[in-house]
């Protein structure tokens, strides 16, 4: 059973009291860029085992009457059609997503800002969609020399030009449906203009990753550099804080960079820069709050191994580099860990190369392996979840859960009706399938119960996974890597 590593309930506190604490240092208006996830962080929760995945919009919850959300999106995105990989949406639709879940909560989405505005076509039918629906949209421009120069930057050729986001709350969160979107600049360009109003407002960036106040090489920092590895993103000690107070934290290379510019515009905007170092800006408590750093190094170096096979798969479908790989892979060395250390992979392979056919393992909580095959029934996910489901029931192997007389008039459909070339059935069809015998059937009822039970488990794939299977294994919880190979040899294949 994997161990729980992180005090939520503590960090609620913990975290909201800082952030209140950084509000009154100004005049009572500070803009908070949010970095990351606000929903369903599950990097955090896989690698700090007790991290819950929406704890911080739970924080923000604890303080909702002081907060209004602004979502920022970059025009290009818009008109490029950028995509959220983990979703697998655009930008823009990404956006109302946000904006429909933060109203879930009651938490107050005041505006939506297109940032490096152009007039695209795209961006200007987005605007107008927007309006519509009656949200607020303020539009902000590109300026040259960004962000290097700052007589520029703070000038009416500036940020000048930027529309004023109208804002009633003390607390301004500032996101975005994903990086390179603008939110840094956002917040800039509204201290600039509340400066030009006579009000002190303040700027501080809340990111999870990296933590800040463990070691560089810690296993959840070094998780962090996988996820980013495409990015580019290097963990490295704060010269600025160290210089300043003696004392090695760990920042990142973007911060790093762009901080001697930050620390200008602040001085230039205030008269006085209020931080030291990249590392005051931050305001995430999120390395007081572990508790169990065994568990929570175990949580990390899992987490890394799922991110190499992810890249290597990332890289054969395309959407990758080998210089990700490359960069895992020297991620691993640092975390002496080697791709047999993901035990469902070995489980997997044998028996892929015993039935000469894709399979699938399972890790249970209790460290079991099961596997399963393809049949002419049955795709690999599918046997390994059925088998899994009889396993932590404790049902004998032999006693079928899902009758053939069930599966196949489902296979003749695909074929015959629905014209799928592959009658093999997929995980969520079994699902269904499992949930109708069950109410006839009390075994499969007892499979049914277990499925809960499959939450966190790591799951392997000789093949790459279709976009079903995949599906399924979301839904559940399920940690899931694939190798980067097809079934086929085709040159086309369907995700």
């Amino acid at each position: 059973m994997e161990q729980i590593a992180f005090n939520s309930e503590k960090y609620l506190e913990l975290q909201s009291e800082n952030i209140l604490k950084r509000i009154a240092s100004f005049d009572n208006r500070l803009y908070l860029e949010f970095g990351g996830k606000l929903f369903d962080d599950y990097h955090a929760s896989r690698v700090l085992p007790g991290f819950l995945p929406d704890i911080k919009v739970q924080m923000l919850s604890k303080i909702q009457d002081k907060v209004e959300i602004v979502i920022v999106i970059n025009a290009n995105d818009i008109e490029g059609s950028k995509v959220r990989g983990d979703l697998g949406i655009t930008y823009d639709q990404e956006v109302l997503r946000l904006i429909d879940a933060f109203r879930s909560v009651d938490l107050y989405v005041g505006s939506v800002v297109i940032t490096q505005f152009m007039a695209q076509p795209t961006a200007v039918q987005f605007r107008e969609r927007l309006e519509s629906m009656d949200v607020k949209v303020y539009v902000h421009y590109s300026i040259e020399g960004y962000p290097s120069n700052v007589d520029v930057i703070l000038s009416d050729d500036g940020f000048g030009r930027n529309e004023y986001i109208e804002t009633t709350r003390e607390l301004i969160v500032v996101t975005a449906p994903g990086p390179g979107s603008g939110k840094m600049a956002t917040c800039m360009s509204q201290m600039y203009h509340d400066h030009k109003r006579g009000v002190r407002s303040g700027y501080a960036k809340y990111e999870t990753f990296p933590i800040w106040n463990i070691p560089l090489k810690h296993p959840v920092n070094l998780a962090y550099e996988a996820a980013t590895a495409e990015l580019d993103d290097v963990n490295m000690i704060d010269p600025f804080h160290l210089e300043a107070y003696g004392e090695a934290v760990v920042s990142y290379n973007r911060d790093v960079e762009v901080f001697p510019v930050l620390r200008r515009m602040f001085e230039n905007i205030n008269g006085v820069s209020p931080y030291k170092s990249p590392t005051d800006m931050g305001v995430n408590m999120a390395g007081y709050a572990i508790e169990n750093d065994d568990a929570a190094q175990d949580a990390a170096n899992k987490e890394i191994l799922r991110r190499y096979y992810q890249s290597l798969v990332n890289e054969r479908l395309g959407t990758g580099s080998k210089e990700a790989i490359q960069k895992i892979e020297m991620l691993m060395n640092q975390a002496n860990l080697k791709p047999s250390n993901r035990k469902v992979v070995g489980a997997s392979e044998a028996k892929s190369i015993e039935t000469d056919e894709p399979a699938v393992a399972i890790e249970l909580p209790d460290g079991r392996l099961i596997t399963g095959k393809t049949s002419t029934l049955l795709r690999a996910s599918s046997a390994a979840l059925l088998n899994a489901a009889k396993a932590l029931g404790g049902i004998d192997d032999r006693l079928p859960l899902i009758s053939p007389s069930v599966i196949e008039p489902v296979q003749k459909l695909k074929t015959d009706i629905l014209g799928n070339n592959n009658p093999r059935i997929h995980a969520g069809e079994m699902l269904v399938m499992l949930a109708v015998s069950a109410t006839t059937n009390p075994v499969a009822e007892l499979a049914m119960q277990q499925l809960k039970k499959l939450q966190g488990c790591e799951v392997h794939s000789t093949v790459i996974l279709r976009k079903d299977d995949e599906n399924v294994f979301n839904r559940l919880k399920m940690n899931y890597t694939c190798s980067p190979k097809f079934r086929t040899q085709k040159l086309y294949h369907k995700k």
